[in-house]
């Protein structure tokens, strides 16, 4: 069972944040982070990544870029909240499922006020 945390903005749908590693953040960083919105911290981790590259010496660069990819993959579910709740998202509740349909189904069966979000 995963837990999935759950944010809700009004007039939105709920969105379930898994809290797990995140293998897409582990292999892609900056370009996950942009994509869930995250953009401070994707600059940051790529900024981070260039000024290692740049000034670094060579035998470095591998573990220290390894070393952001697993902090990437650790944090990426914390950093994916805190950009929700900065655009108004109000982490409302926490959900156990085997997948995100199972999640979402039972979140639903606890509070069937969020399911006109998902049909609007």
């Amino acid at each position: 069972m995963t837990r999935f945390q759950v944010c809700v903005k009004p007039g939105e749908p709920p969105v379930l944040v898994p809290d797990r590693f995140s293998l897409g953040a582990f292999l892609f960083g900056p370009v996950w982070l942009a994509w869930h919105a995250a953009f401070l911290p994707a600059f940051a981790v790529f900024g981070i990544e260039v000024a290692a590259w740049h000034w670094l010496p060579g035998w470095l660069n591998g573990p220290v870029t390894f070393g952001l990819m697993v902090l990437s993959g650790l944090l990426a579910r914390d950093v994916w909240l805190a950009s929700l709740v900065r655009r108004g998202f109000a982490l409302t509740a926490v959900v156990l499922g085997r997948g995100r349909i199972d999640a979402l189904r039972r979140l639903l069966d606890a509070r069937p006020d969020l399911g006109q979000s998902l049909v609007a």
